[in-house]
């Protein structure tokens, strides 16, 4: 008599979602909710790639290893990169690529080796791409083939908006339709929430617009325990025109520099590493640029890699460039800093395990400690991979993680009076002048008045839920940064410029009161 399959429901589907889907569908039925389209996630717009070190003693020229790669992660995080977690994910890459090349991702090759470029922050070349410029689309386009040629039912335009619990523990989903739809439940043992950032929180983002933090919200009404949500990173390039989207890291780590207006070459004189800083220092040092030149772009200068070498290795973006009627082989182009990647998220261990009985959450949208306070270039796909495939062993029981130190509660500040309907445009940019590159007390607190001030209200569309996703999160994202009373990584106080000893330790935070769900 065979063994009755558990039902497992997934939400997302970038690298994290669509890897545990894909490998739980041996020994699951599992059910991929998605609001998009399969695949349209941050996961797509990844160019730079995957970091991981392969086989490096048989490179010539190549000296690097797997402890150089928990070194350079560990140095990035600014003292809140949990070691451990850094060595088993990094250990555990090889294996993650293997399965990603063995469900047909293609990556790039020199001379039939896989090649490896560099990027900032890292001391040796380990980061495999595909397709020069274009990581993400190829492993989105891979998964989504594997998914969808598998047992996995997908569940396209169709967003999550509460999680069902029955006796403590997570057992199912409620979701609608995009853009409008009735409700449904869809019963389940596990939920694996997968639903990347939140980088529709501020006015300028690489990230797509399904990044509203749908299973952080879920998460939170849902009890778990969140961690690190001061801590947002925003890329130095952006490509500073409408629609302009995000120019690679890698590009930089090819030898493109950075000048101002004048055409000075500025990191030089910042850091030992100029353009291949880590994040947040290029990043801010930017911001600090713009503003000493009344807000406009600083550029970013590849014509002296040449017209050949950026079409064969950006092809992407050199086809972007040049849409937008830019010739980035012969002049620099504009950019500018923006809302990256989220490094906090729903506390979670290495198998995905949260707080809450039959609740795991993967990728971006959990909160491991491997980014600690800034994130080293191309780990969010390595990460997303590895504990992926390490949360579906953990499917087959609803114990949840148990962590060290007891979370701050927390309750949503409701409005006062009159509440106003929040307009996301308002709060995107509250967000971007409050809680951006640089912070300050008062600063935050004004705009924790500010969104204390609006409501929104669930009128049975994607948007509206999605508001109040955002609301919400933004909220606790404030009041992370003004508990976190000094400056750190991606989280820079000018009121408290000064790291402090006292926060080497993860803020986390729980939801006060009757949970949502």
């Amino acid at each position: 008599m065979s063994a009755v399959r558990r039902r497992v429901v997934v939400v997302g589907s970038g690298i994290a979602g669509m890897t545990v889907a894909v490998e739980a569908s041996a020994t699951h039925d599992v059910v991929l909710v998605t609001k998009g389209v399969l695949g349209e996630a941050t996961t797509r717009y990844a160019q730079g790639g995957i970091a991981v070190v392969l086989d490096a003693a048989a490179r010539p020229g190549v000296e690097d290893s797997v402890a150089a790669h928990v070194t350079d992660t560990v140095t990035a995080g600014a003292g809140l990169v949990d070691r451990s977690v850094a060595e088993t994910v990094c250990g555990d890459g090889p294996d993650a690529v293997s399965a990603l090349m063995r469900w047909g991702t293609r990556f790039d090759r020199v001379d039939g080796r896989l090649a490896l470029g560099l990027e900032a922050a890292h001391s040796a070349p380990r980061i495999l791409h595909a397709d020069g410029d274009a990581t993400g689309a190829e492993i989105v386009r891979a998964l989504a083939a594997k998914v969808r040629s598998g047992a996995v039912v997908v569940r396209e335009r169709t967003l999550v908006t509460e999680l069902v619990v029955r006796d403590g523990a997570v057992a199912g989903v409620v979701c609608v339709g995009v853009p409008s739809g009735r409700p449904q439940t869809i019963d389940a043992d596990a939920v694996v929430l997968a639903t990347g950032g939140a980088g529709q929180l501020y006015s300028h983002t690489t990230n797509p617009s399904v990044a509203t933090g749908d299973g952080l919200a879920l998460a939170l009404r849902g009890g778990a325990h969140v961690a690190d949500l001061e801590m947002y990173q925003f890329h130095p390039t952006r490509l500073a025109v409408p629609g302009g989207g995000l120019i690679s890291e890698a590009v930089r780590g090819e030898g493109a520099v950075l000048r101002d207006a004048t055409g000075r070459r500025f990191m030089v004189d910042v850091h030992p590493d100029a353009e291949l800083a880590p994040r947040d220092v290029v990043a801010r040092e930017i911001a600090r640029v713009m503003l000493e030149q009344g807000g406009t772009p600083v550029h970013l200068d590849a014509t002296a890699l040449g017209a050949d070498f950026l079409a064969r290795r950006f092809p992407g973006l050199d086809t972007r460039c040049r849409a937008h009627g830019l010739r980035w082989d012969r002049e620099p182009i504009p950019v500018t800093p923006a809302a990256h990647y989220f490094m906090g998220g729903i506390r979670t261990d290495l198998s995905g395990r949260t707080s809450v009985p039959g609740l795991y959450a993967v990728g971006e949208a959990a909160c491991t400690g491997l980014h600690g306070a800034n994130r080293l270039a191309s780990n969010s796909l390595l990460e997303g991979a590895v504990t992926a495939l390490r949360c579906v062993p953990a499917l087959a029981s609803a114990a949840p993680a148990v962590f060290e130190g007891e979370p701050t509660p927390y309750a949503p500040r409701g409005a006062t009076g009159q509440a106003q309907p929040v307009d996301r445009a308002e709060l995107q940019e509250t967000m971007w002048l409050a809680a951006g590159l640089v912070r300050d007390g008062a600063t935050l607190s004004a705009a924790a008045d500010t969104l204390a001030g609006w409501s929104a209200p669930a009128d049975g569309t994607a948007a509206s839920y999605e508001d109040a996703n955002l609301l919400e999160i933004a909220g606790l994202v404030v009041a992370a940064a003004l508990a976190r009373t000094e400056s750190r990584g991606a989280h820079f106080r000018r009121d408290f410029p000064q790291r402090d000893p006292g926060f080497d330790r993860h803020l986390s935070w729980v939801r006060k009161g009757d949970h949502a769900c």
